[in-house]
């Protein structure tokens, strides 16, 4: 899918083209955003041939598996930036990360993702005040910002979440809570390596002279770098506490089977000695109390009397 945005002059907002007007051979893409959703293979090659940049900077945010990194070539600049998504698997929200591609040329503004995210819809909607889209360098750090500013909101929600599923396990040990405790640990995983290669793009940047920036986008670029160190840190805390709260409750679970299992012995031994009574009174020989009349409720008296001691003995020791 192919968006074209531009901005109305002396507003705010911004105006959007349909297909049959930036199809159009007389269209003119300078000074304009060009946001590509999951693009076909025409798609691709109708921007590149319009823009005039090589499809491999169009094709390479397509790969789940890209790493964040920046690439001039030709004139054109390409900045690949992990960002944060929530998908919902078996009825809870998971946490993971997608390449989104930033491609600068002249005077257009290129995004490029597999699917619309929650960074690039807040521009669209209009939820990000005072960016405009004819000043790329700026509009490109606002996108940074918010790719930031995202990480730690869904960091907070993942603290949330996981505060939550400790809450229910206290109550009630259950598969579905320590699953969803594992996704949170592996949305963390992701969120870590994601933000460190984030980092190390906004490093590049910092030092990258190729891109026009006044003072205003000096300030921007380090509000950016703070924030994902910011976010950097958090991602690790919460991986930490998390992990110790996994290491903890299986620490737990293997205590309670111990538990159970102590008991279930100790019951086994208990009843094991009327079974054993029995089979020997039950043998065809001669016994001493044969002929009594109250023989089998001397046994069974027996029975219940060496049975009730072992259980005393063994809860006096703490076995059951």
């Amino acid at each position: 899918m192919i968006q074209v945005f531009q901005n109305e002059q002396k507003t705010n907002n911004f105006l959007t083209f349909s297909e049959e007007e930036f199809f159009s051979p007389e269209f003119s893409f300078k000074s304009k955003w060009i946001n590509l959703t999951n693009p076909t293979d025409k798609e691709i090659e109708f921007v590149a041939s319009a823009v005039n940049v090589s499809e491999d900077f169009l094709k390479a945010p397509l790969d789940d598996d890209e790493g964040a990194r920046m690439e001039t070539d030709d004139g054109a600049i390409l900045i690949i930036c992990d960002v944060p998504i929530i998908e919902e698997d078996n009825g809870h929200d998971t946490y993971s990360t997608l390449p989104l591609g930033i491609i600068l040329k002249n005077e257009v503004f290129i995004t490029v993702c597999l699917q619309e995210t929650a960074v690039v819809r807040d521009f669209i909607r209009g939820r990000v005040k005072s960016f405009t889209i004819n000043k790329n360098t700026r509009f490109l750090f606002q996108i940074l910002y918010n790719v930031a500013t995202k990480f730690l909101h869904y960091l907070r929600q993942i603290n949330k979440s996981s505060q939550r599923i400790q809450s229910e396990l206290h109550r009630s040990m259950k598969n579905k809570e320590l699953i969803q405790l594992l996704d949170l640990e592996n949305s963390l995983v992701y969120f870590s390596t994601s933000l460190k290669s984030d980092e190390n793009v906004i490093s590049k940047l910092i030092k990258f002279d190729g891109l026009k920036k006044f003072e205003e986008d000096n300030d921007l670029l380090e509000d950016v770098s703070i924030e994902i160190s910011q976010a950097i840190e958090m991602c690790n805390i919460y991986r930490d506490i998390l992990s110790g709260t996994m290491d903890a409750f299986a620490s737990v679970i293997s205590n309670n089977l111990n538990i159970v299992m102590k008991f279930l012995t100790s019951v086994t031994l208990i009843i094991s000695i009327p079974t054993l009574i029995a089979s020997i009174f039950g043998m065809n020989v001669k016994l001493p109390f044969e002929g009594l009349d109250y023989a089998f409720w001397i046994i069974v008296g027996v029975s219940v009397l060496i049975s009730i001691i072992i259980g005393l003995f063994l809860k006096k020791k703490k076995l059951m």
